[in-house]
């Protein structure tokens, strides 16, 4: 298994950072939402080796399972 490089984990971070500086009006379901879209994202590139349709099939699914938490 490869491993992922620091700078990586550095940018994802600061590019959450500045996302969710415009997100002060957003409601708890959008930001569920959104958290989840972004964990299921990162989730779904880890578990298939970067490949495109895991991440988006991830991000899909994350998101779903974000809006219906605490509906």
């Amino acid at each position: 298994m490869k491993s992922i490089p620091k700078s990586v984990f550095a940018g994802f971070a600061l590019v959450a950072v500045v996302l969710s500086s415009g997100c002060a009006n957003l409601s708890t379901r959008d930001r569920n939402t959104i958290t989840g879209a972004g964990v299921g994202a990162v989730a779904g590139s880890i578990l298939t080796g970067g490949s495109s349709v895991g991440t988006v099939g991830g991000a899909a699914v994350g998101g779903y399972i974000g809006s219906q938490v605490r509906k």
